[in-house]
């Protein structure tokens, strides 16, 4: 299924620019990946909740719902560049590389893992943050 060699890297940075749109895993597992076709929607969702919000303003209760789409479809896409990064080579080759020669993924995978690490928390953090600021507000309005 696999045809060609996939690079830890690529993967990682893939997932880290742009795999909130599922891209890392196209990349590693092809188009017939239906965790991969889950990746688009929420995302195109919670950019349409940013441009309501920026529109109608903070009071649009539709874009306080579609907002942390975008940030959970962040936080896996980034939580998947940390598994690829962190995974050891010789089990990426095992699962990805499987009759190619082995490779080694050096600094590149680690210094994306580090950015992941670093964007995916902050995601998460302000996800939780505009989450429950919301839902405190729509209660006190009560």
């Amino acid at each position: 299924m696999n045809h060609g060699v996939k690079h830890k890297a690529v993967a990682t940075w893939l997932a880290l620019t742009v795999g909130v749109f599922g891209l890392h895993r196209f990349y590693l597992h092809g188009m017939k990946d239906h965790w991969a076709w889950l990746f688009p929607l929420p995302t195109l969702l919670g950019l349409a909740g940013l441009q309501r919000m920026s529109a109608f303003g903070q009071d649009d209760r539709v874009a306080w719902v579609l907002i942390p789409l975008l940030g959970v479809s962040l936080v896996a896409a980034l939580l998947g560049g940390i598994v690829y990064g962190l995974m050891p080579d010789e089990r990426w080759n095992e699962r990805f590389n499987a009759g190619h020669p082995a490779q080694s993924s050096g600094w590149a995978a680690v210094i994306g893992v580090v950015l992941c690490l670093l964007i995916g928390g902050t995601a998460l953090m302000a996800t939780i943050a505009f989450s429950a600021q919301r839902y405190f507000e729509a209660q006190s309005d009560q």
